[in-house]
């Protein structure tokens, strides 16, 4: 973890971030370094953060204010932290007989922050939870006694989750969790308290910026995609190899615990929907025979979607791993135990986060969950079938081989689309798409659930969802198309598409979608934007090889000049 005067030092230093955010930083204890630790680190992470820091203890009356500097502001991004000290403080102004009721007036006024957040700022709200420090007023029968300050500490940062959880543009700085971590002595420097009113201490300073900065970049559309395992001495103990099967170590005994800890991991983050995928230098049968046979193994062969076990080095099948998967280099992390293979990935792909273990294995997954490796910003129920998805595109890879020919090659693949608009069951995958991608991305403009049923519940607006299926399976909800009526003009006020599906005329079934839509609500032409990143290159001659042609920044289609595409698409 980086030092605080090393994130102090780095608002001196000369970056060129490409990403520039306003942020507003809200507190009802001292604030300065705080602001200093999160700006520092952002620019790490290639962020450039204008930041506004709210006078002392203001909390209530900048958000309730129109006329104050954060309304004036008109951030990004709101960040409150609101220390235990003074939760403390004001459950005890609360009167005796109310006592129960304190973390509901805490929610509503959490839900008030909201909704000026997302109705005057047009904000997204990140809120801390509480560290948890017991009075002692009742010892241990305070946790289970409404009327004590510990029970209502621990209400709140109950209810604040549930808040959150069905409240989009909310988002909770975790730091009870941290708290579990590193301790409360670590946390805050009781001098420095007492002294300053500044609640953290220096050092953990930097993680507080870390847990904020990890959920920023998930409203970028930065996130961690995949886990790429190596498998001797990392999945399991020994070297399959040498050892065999039957003496390799996992189960429930000795240092195989260690490793049966890191595949309920591993098995967890794939159930949540990140890809699994393997890259060991071994031979394929030899590396095969525990996942297919080993009663203790905890990941399967079913559980991996693309299996690399040969001897080419670590690098190469990283690159061949990438190139099926299609997903950037940045959305990897490989976790080998071997120094030299971590550090030639580092050096040949300097994108891949690549954790650097430490000696014991008793320490791997302690220090690889400090590492907060998969932040999300949500979950749908698409990402549960991502495992099946990518083994069924491997699949398409491999039979793509047999075929000369593009065309017989998509025919063979018996594609159907299904064009839907915005509803309650794809409005989730439709939110988690617009904010996961990056390289298919013509204006990078993105939604969360509340702010796309805003745009979509517009009587100017429209929502496309594009799903795909095919002999192999069910690609799920591969494209979406945000739409806005201007008169007699239809811009394309964003168009993202999943890059598995690249170079399968989905992108002209699309264009044909967009054109039905347009003719019927009496349209004449379509205008889109492509908007430059340091990701969606792959996109920039998009709408020039679809036939819209370039004026004044913009690309326009008459519809009378449009002949819809033929595509190896079946409509449902």
């Amino acid at each position: 973890m980086y030092a605080f005067n090393h994130l102090k030092k780095n608002l001196k230093r000369a970056f060129n971030p490409k990403t520039k955010l306003k942020v507003a930083l809200l507190g009802d204890t001292a604030t300065q370094f705080l602001a200093i630790a999160i700006k520092g680190y952002a620019l790490e992470e290639n962020i450039a953060i204008e930041l506004y820091e709210a006078p002392y203890n203001q909390i209530d009356l900048q958000f309730k204010n129109p006329s104050s500097d954060l309304h004036t502001f008109k951030p990004d991004f709101v960040i409150v932290f609101e220390a235990e000290t003074k939760l403390r403080d004001d459950f005890y102004k609360t009167p005796l007989d109310q006592r129960d009721r304190f973390s509901n007036y805490k929610i509503n006024q959490v839900e008030d922050y909201l909704n000026i957040s997302q109705t005057a700022l047009n904000a997204k709200l990140l809120y801390f939870n509480y560290t948890e420090v017991n009075d002692q007023v009742f010892g241990n029968f305070g946790s289970q006694y409404e009327k004590s300050y510990i029970y209502q500490c621990r209400k709140l940062n109950f209810s604040l989750g549930e808040f959150a959880s069905t409240h989009t543009g909310l988002y909770i700085v975790d730091l009870l969790s941290l708290q579990m971590l590193f301790g409360i002595n670590f946390m805050k420097d009781q001098k420095m308290l007492i002294q300053t009113d500044m609640y953290f201490s220096i050092d953990f300073l930097p993680y507080v910026a870390k847990a904020v900065s990890d959920i920023i970049k998930t409203q970028l559309g930065t996130f961690k995609k995949c886990l790429i395992l190596d498998l001797d001495n990392t999945v399991w103990g020994g070297i399959i190899g040498d050892d065999g099967m039957n003496n390799i170590q996992i189960g429930g005994l000795g240092i195989g615990k260690v490793f049966t800890k890191i595949q309920k991991w591993a098995k967890e983050l794939k159930n949540r929907g990140i890809i699994l995928c393997v890259a060991s230098k071994n031979t394929e049968s030899i590396a095969l025979e525990p996942f297919k046979k080993h009663q203790e193994m905890v990941i399967k062969e079913e559980d991996i979607s693309v299996f690399m076990a040969n001897w080419d080095n670590k690098v190469s099948n990283i690159q061949k791993i990438q190139e099926i998967l299609n997903i950037g280099f940045d959305s990897m992390v490989f976790i080998d135990d071997n120094p030299f293979e971590r550090e030639m990935v580092k050096q040949n792909l300097p994108l891949v986060t690549v954790p650097d273990l430490p000696e014991d294995p008793a320490a791997y997954l302690d220090y690889i969950n400090s590492l907060n490796l998969f932040e999300t910003a949500g979950v749908s129920d698409n990402d549960a079938k991502r495992t099946a998805q990518y083994k069924e595109e491997a699949k398409r890879v491999q039979a793509k081989a047999y075929f000369s020919n593009e065309e017989e090659f998509l025919a063979s693949l018996e594609m159907k689309g299904l064009v839907e608009s915005l509803n309650d069951f794809n409005l989730p995958r439709i939110s988690q798409l617009s904010l996961r991608s990056n390289q298919f991305n013509l204006r990078t403009i993105r939604f969360d659930e509340e702010e796309l049923k805003r745009f979509g519940t517009s009587p100017y607006h429209q929502v496309l969802a594009i799903s795909l299926t095919d002999k192999y399976g069910d690609n799920g909800l591969i494209a979406a198309v945000f739409l806005s009526r201007q008169e007699n003009d239809l811009f394309i006020h964003n168009w993202i598409m999943s890059c598995r599906v690249l170079k399968r005329n989905v992108e002209q079934f699309t264009l044909n979608s967009i054109f039905s839509y347009a003719k019927e609500n009496n349209c004449t032409t379509i205008t889109g934007e492509y908007i430059a990143t340091s990701k969606n290159g792959i996109v920039e001659n998009h709408y020039k090889d679809l036939g819209f042609k370039h004026h004044n920044n913009y690309w326009h289609l008459s519809l009378s000049d449009y002949k819809p595409f033929e595509t190896q698409i079946t409509t449902i």
